[in-house]
């Protein structure tokens, strides 16, 4: 499976993430949400060429500020929304 994964806009509410480590969270959303595609499923309503312009996802628990750990919950999320039929 060929998987290009583009996030446009991530909208985070609640939440107060320092400026100098939002690029280092958007990098692990990433790359956390194109291992689980690579090693998941993908909903069949969403193969082929598909642009979602807005993905509700469950709420998560935050624990502190890590980007890692955030960025692990944020995809998890993302992926439980798009993941299962």
């Amino acid at each position: 499976m060929n998987i290009t994964l583009h996030i446009d806009r991530l909208m985070l509410e609640g939440i107060d993430f320092p400026p100098d480590q939002q690029h280092l969270l958007q990098a692990h959303v990433i790359s956390e949400l194109t291992r689980l595609l690579e090693n998941g499923r993908l909903a069949s309503s969403l193969t082929g060429d598909t642009i979602l312009a807005r993905l509700p996802v469950d709420s998560i628990q935050l624990t502190g500020n890590d980007p890692v750990k955030l960025g692990q919950q944020i995809a998890q999320s993302v992926y439980g929304g798009i993941g299962r039929e």
